[in-house]
């Protein structure tokens, strides 16, 4: 969520600025606030008629998704599958044994000699588009283990392997030497078998949710989500089910790391009267 002496700067001024005015001191999880970024408030005005920009009222009692429901984390730093309880209450499903799909996404980018600068996920997702899903065989992960976890180690390697592969066909000396239609096609390959072993475990997890909590509502969340291939292969996946499932992805904006996300952790834990003593709060390095 950001570098130390930064977060902790933050963390001071915070805690000071709380026991000088006597104001509430709230501690925000990173991952918790990227979840419930899934149930802020849509837009609904008290006026419907009214097309002017003027005057508009946001409701704030109004949540996009009510607890509980399904949450699927894809970030640079994390994979996880969570059931939502409340505010405070959430249980692991599933989570990386390895590498987060961010991460593979990331390496898979600076393989292929892509510009990263605005993120690896969206390079290889631009390229994927040109590319064939089904032109560079790659393993699914985990085939063997009927579970909820993720991993992606092995599938970065598998990539790399694949594309020294094609260098030696192509009687090139490295990846970047590569014609544009083959790095097109390794980044489609990649993507695709990655989101085929998000739409297994996710699916499982789905099938245990439902059947145990009747849970049929679906939140993905992560800078991941903002990746409209994958939107469209889990919006398939739930609308596909003999019960179908609601999903719903924060916009594009709120999907990545911004302050909005910390914003509204705040007010969701504060609307249930959940604050921390500011007194002996600091910040630690993982």
């Amino acid at each position: 969520p950001g570098l130390e002496i930064c977060l902790r700067v933050g963390c001071h001024r915070a805690r000071d600025l709380a026991i000088e005015y006597n104001k509430p001191f709230v501690g925000v999880h990173h991952l918790e606030a990227h979840i419930l970024m899934a149930r802020i408030p849509s837009e609904r005005y008290d006026n419907k008629d009214d097309t002017s920009t003027e005057d508009k009222v946001l409701d704030v009692s109004a949540r996009a998704m009510e607890f509980p429901f399904l949450a699927l984390l894809v970030s640079g730093g994390h994979c996880q599958i969570l059931k939502c309880l409340g505010i405070g209450k959430y249980y692991i499903i599933g989570g990386t044994l390895d590498d987060s799909l961010g991460e593979a996404f990331d390496k898979t980018a600076r393989l292929l000699g892509l510009p990263v600068g605005g993120g690896g996920g969206p390079a290889v997702e631009a390229l994927a588009k040109e590319g064939d899903p089904k032109s560079v065989k790659l393993p699914i992960p985990l085939q063997k283990r009927k579970d909820c976890d993720f991993s992606y180690a092995g599938l970065k390697t598998a990539v790399r392997l694949a594309a020294e592969k094609i260098c030696v066909e192509r009687g090139v000396d490295n990846v970047d030497e590569l014609p544009h239609e083959d790095k097109a096609n390794i980044a489609a390959s990649f993507q695709h078998v990655a989101f085929r072993h998000v739409e297994i475990r996710l699916g499982r997890a789905m099938e245990q949710v439902q059947k145990e909590d009747g849970i049929k509502h679906l939140a993905v969340v992560g800078g991941v989500a903002a990746n409209k291939e994958l939107r469209r292969r889990l919006d398939a996946l739930c609308s596909e089910r003999s019960e179908p499932w609601d999903m719903l992805v924060p916009p594009p904006r709120l999907c990545t790391d911004q302050g909005a996300m910390a914003a509204w952790a705040a007010v969701e834990r504060i609307m249930v009267g959940s604050s921390d003593v500011p007194e002996g709060h600091d910040v630690y390095a993982r």
